[in-house]
């Protein structure tokens, strides 16, 4: 924004992140105040996006409120990478599936998102800038970049982001290089993601340099707790998260069931989501921009929090406890959930692109009734065939006729 200071975009740009690389290039820009500070934040079209991604995009509200460039990059090259999560056909089609949520993420905790742009990977990743010089765009540079990185740190650099197993695809070498590289074709001087990807970000320091583009901050949010003991949310597992279309049902069972043991604050995934979703999203939905979150008690008066070190510091002491706070982070969770549900139900497009993203899996094959065969009463009889007088032909006939079989030793 115009009125603000270098000093108050730096504070708004970095608030509420785990950390910053090289935040002397975000201060120069700051400073000069020449154009805007332009920022990535990019996702693999895989999954479905869950309510861990109001994290990121909270604090790309923060961006944009400290009137920065923003541009979410739909990384369906990437998602296809990833250990061929998901096929080509289906990683295209959930670039459609992605842009609706994301907007829809935004609009629901009051963001502008006409200020926002979004690019799909495949739509400058696979070909060239200049078809007179093959030497030339992504494809080559992508080429000049592997002649400078070696496998080993590629694969480190993919670690904690790509799906591991035990015989790796390429595939997995080429996605952190490919991250790097973005940053130079998506002309940002920062790239922004969660704390996962701070291999990646560190590699793109180092070798972006080596074919002659320059080096990027890098912001880190930190990554919340999953819903069970452990671990964080994570598309791939579905005990870990909730949907951003999760019917109140599903979302009330399966914050009912999260942990969240009492006067333990680290590690769990319902306090943490307090502060950094609903304390967060409250200030943005709030008329004076103040973040609070009510929590009723039954024999008492509620609990009201403006700040997540008193709600921790109460939750410490068992002032507040879980089958309090359970109830009321469920029902403010459902309160910013509800726009979001209502326009997929609203739109038929949104609806046909998930059908064709994320069909249904095929229903499982019938097992086959075996054919019983019940044999003959004349075993010892030729082939025969029933006419509909009742008679038989064939060369048992008359054995079955007269009831005489040949016995196996040619006895009749």
């Amino acid at each position: 924004m115009a009125s603000q200071t270098a000093d108050q975009k730096m504070t708004l740009i970095t608030s509420n992140l785990q950390e910053v690389l090289n935040p002397e290039i975000i201060q120069e820009i700051l400073t000069k105040n020449e154009s805007p500070l332009k920022i990535y934040w990019g996702t693999a079209t895989t999954g479905k996006p869950h309510c861990g991604y109001f994290v990121p995009m909270l604090k790309i509200a923060q961006f944009l409120a400290a009137g920065c460039e923003v541009t979410v990059l739909l990384a369906d090259v990437h998602g296809f990478l990833d250990n061929l999560k998901a096929p080509i056909e289906l990683v295209k089609e959930r670039v459609g599936y992605y842009r609706f949520a994301v907007t829809e993420i935004l609009k629901a905790v009051n963001v502008d998102v006409s200020r926002l742009k979004f690019v799909t990977g495949s739509d400058y990743q696979t070909r060239g800038s200049d078809p007179k010089d093959p030497f030339k765009g992504y494809p080559f540079d992508l080429l000049r970049l592997s002649t400078c990185v070696s496998g080993h740190d590629a694969t480190k650099a993919g670690s904690e982001v790509v799906k591991q197993v035990d015989a790796p695809p390429l595939s997995s070498q080429i996605y952190p290089v490919m991250q790097a590289l973005d940053e130079e074709y998506l002309d940002v001087d920062a790239q922004f993601g969660g704390v996962d990807q701070r291999k990646i970000f560190t590699l793109a320091v180092e070798v972006l340099p080596r074919i002659g583009y320059r080096k990027r901050a890098h912001l880190m949010n930190p990554l919340i707790p999953g819903l069970q003991e452990g671990g964080k949310m994570s598309s791939s597992d579905p005990d870990s998260k909730i949907d951003i279309l999760d019917p109140p049902e599903i979302v009330r069972k399966k914050l009912k069931k999260a942990f969240c043991p009492p006067k333990q604050v680290e590690g769990n995934g319902v306090v943490s989501f307090v502060e950094h979703v609903l304390l967060p999203a409250s200030a943005l939905r709030s008329p004076d921009s103040t973040p609070s979150i009510s929590i009723p008690r039954r024999d008492a008066e509620p609990l009201v929090y403006t700040s997540i070190d008193k709600l921790k510091a109460d939750y410490l002491a068992d002032v507040l406890q879980p089958q309090a706070l359970k109830p009321a982070v469920t029902e403010a969770l459902l309160e910013i959930l509800a726009p979001i549900r209502k326009a997929y139900e609203g739109s038929e497009e949104w609806q046909a692109v998930e059908k064709r993203g994320y069909p249904p899996p095929p229903a499982p094959e019938k097992k086959k009734k075996k054919e019983k065969n019940l044999g003959s009463r004349f075993p010892g009889a030729g082939a025969v065939e029933v006419k509909p007088d009742g008679h038989v032909e064939g060369e048992g006939a008359l054995e079955v006729s007269v009831g005489r079989v040949k016995e196996p030793n040619g006895n009749t």
